[in-house]
C-alpha cells in the first residue's frame, strides 16, 4: 500500500514527537510505515522540515560494508543535517537519552554551488569543482527506533539515516585537494580508555566518491544539493564507544584536528 501525503506526514510528526521526547518506540505503524527508499526519503523530507529553520546540509550513513550489513542494508544511505543539530567544537554533550554512544569521525564537505537534479549521473570531478572547502567533523548519531538493526532501510530513511548530533570544525587551511583523501589517516583518543585509526578509504573507497554518491542519490530524489550545505561524508572508523567523561580528539595529521567532551 502506497503512503499518501496525510499518512507521511503523520509518519514525520510522530518521528519528530518521539525525537523531542526522548523516547522510542518498536516501529512506525504499519499504516505508516514506508516499504521503499522513495516513501522513506518522503517522510524524511517531511521531518526535515520541522526544524523550523533552513537546512544546514546532508550526511551519508552506511558508507562501509561492515556499517551496511550491521543494520541490514545494500547500500549507503542519506540524511538532513538540521541548523539545531549542530554543536560548537570543544563543545561538552550531555549523552542523555542517546541510546547508541558512539562518536564518527568524518570528513566533511562545503558546497560553493548548487549541483541540481539532472538526468546524467555527476562524475567526481564535477562534483568535487563544486565544493569551496574541507572540514573535519564529528557526528553522533542516534535513532527512534528501539532496534534499529531490525528497522530496515526504509525505515531508517524516515528517521532521518539516524542523524542526531553534529560537530563541524572551520574550514581547513592545508592544501586539501592536492591530498589522496583515500588514503589519509586519522587517529582518535577518547580520553585514557582507547585509540582507534582510520582513513578515508573506510568512507566508500574514497571521501569524494561518497559526496558523489550523494549528489546522484538525491538527483533521483528531484533534490538539489545546495550551496552552503555540508556534506559529512560517514565515519572513516570505526565507531568510537563513548561514556559520560570521556573527551574525544580527532587527530587529521595536516588537516588539523577536533574534539568534543561528553557529560552525562
Amino acid at each position: 500500500m502506497m503512503l499518501d501525503d496525510g499518512r507521511m506526514e503523520a509518519a514525520a510528526a510522530l518521528l519528530w514527537q518521539h525525537w523531542r521526547e526522548g523516547r522510542r518506540l518498536p516501529a512506525l505503524p504499519p499504516v505508516l510505515r514506508p516499504e521503499n527508499r522513495a516513501e522513506g526519503y518522503a517522510i524524511q523530507a517531511r521531518l526535515g522540515t520541522r526544524d523550523g529553520r533552513p537546512q544546514a546540509g546532508w550526511k551519508i550513513a552506511a558508507t562501509s560494508a561492515a556499517g551496511q550489513a550491521h543494520i541490514g542494508l545494500d547500500g549507503p544511505i542519506a540524511g538532513r543535517v538540521l541548523v539545531s543539530q549542530l554543536l560548537a567544537p570543544g563543545v561538552a554533550v550531555p549523552l542523555g537519552a542517546n541510546a547508541m554512544r558512539v562518536a564518527e569521525p568524518e570528513f566533511v564537505f562545503r558546497l560553493a554551488r548548487d549541483l541540481p537534479p539532472r538526468t546524467a549521473p555527476y562524475t567526481v570531478p564535477e562534483v568535487m569543482a563544486a565544493v569551496g572547502t574541507l572540514h573535519l567533523g564529528i557526528e553522533i548519531p542516534d535513532s527512534r527506533f528501539e532496534d534499529v538493526v531490525s528497522a530496515g532501510g526504509p525505515q531508517i530513511i524516515a528517521d532521518n539515516a539516524c542523524a542526531n548530533q553534529f560537530v563541524f570544525g572551520p574550514a581547513t587551511t592545508a592544501d586539501w585537494r592536492e591530498l589522496d583523501l583515500a588514503a589519509h589517516p586519522a587517529t582518535a583518543r577518547v580520553g585514557d580508555r582507547f585509540r582507534r585509526e582510520g582513513s578515508g578509504a573506510n568512507v566508500l573507497g574514497d571521501p569524494r566518491i561518497a559526496l558523489t554518491w550523494l549528489a546522484n542519490e538525491l538527483s533521483a530524489q528531484d533534490v538539489t544539493l545546495a550551496a552552503g550545505h555540508y556534506i559529512t561524508t560517514g565515519t572513516c572508523m570505526v565507531p568510537l564507544e563513548i561514556q559520560a567523561g570521556d573527551a574525544v580528539e580527532i587527530d587529521f595529521g595536516v588537516l588539523g584536528s577536533i574534539a568534543v567532551r561528553f557529560i552525562a
